[in-house]
């Protein structure tokens, strides 16, 4: 990818991208751009708690309730799966199995399993499994392909 930077001594500033194909990398800088550095809030204790999102190894639902998990707490989220997706609108987060979303940044490590499943190790040591319905999306996105958020 080509970086082209000018500073200029007058007139209005602008800043263009021009791409092929939308991109983890474009789509993280349009989200830096677009103030995608969002706070999100969940309950711990009956108190509500402001999350940064870079904090987050995952989120999961069980039982109808939306639970983000981070490397020391676990917070009630208000939100569905989905709701989480379209709160967060990062591309980091991947939604891996009809109960969870990744923070793909968080993996340290992946291994096929048989039934086209996907073992992924977050640095925390915990393994989640991305289903066979998700994994095929999971390959594309991690060549740069598309984003199931």
């Amino acid at each position: 990818m080509k970086i082209d930077i000018r500073q200029i001594d007058s007139g209005e500033e602008s800043i263009v991208i021009r791409y092929k194909e939308l991109r983890p990398e474009i789509k993280k800088i349009l989200d830096v751009l677009n103030g995608g550095n969002t706070k999100i809030t969940g309950r711990k204790d009956d108190q509500r708690v402001v999350i940064d999102p870079e904090d987050i190894l995952y989120i999961e639902s069980v039982d109808d309730k939306t639970f983000a998990c981070t490397r020391e707490d676990v917070f009630r989220m208000d939100y569905s799966l989905q709701g989480m997706l379209l709160q967060l609108n990062d591309i980091r987060f991947f939604r891996c199995s009809k109960a969870m979303i990744i923070n793909v940044d968080k993996v340290k490590s992946l291994k096929s399993l048989s039934s086209n499943r996907i073992d992924a190790t977050l640095d925390n040591g915990e393994h989640i499994i991305i289903s066979r319905a998700y994994a095929s999306e999971f390959r594309k996105y991690l060549k740069g392909g598309v984003s199931n958020g």
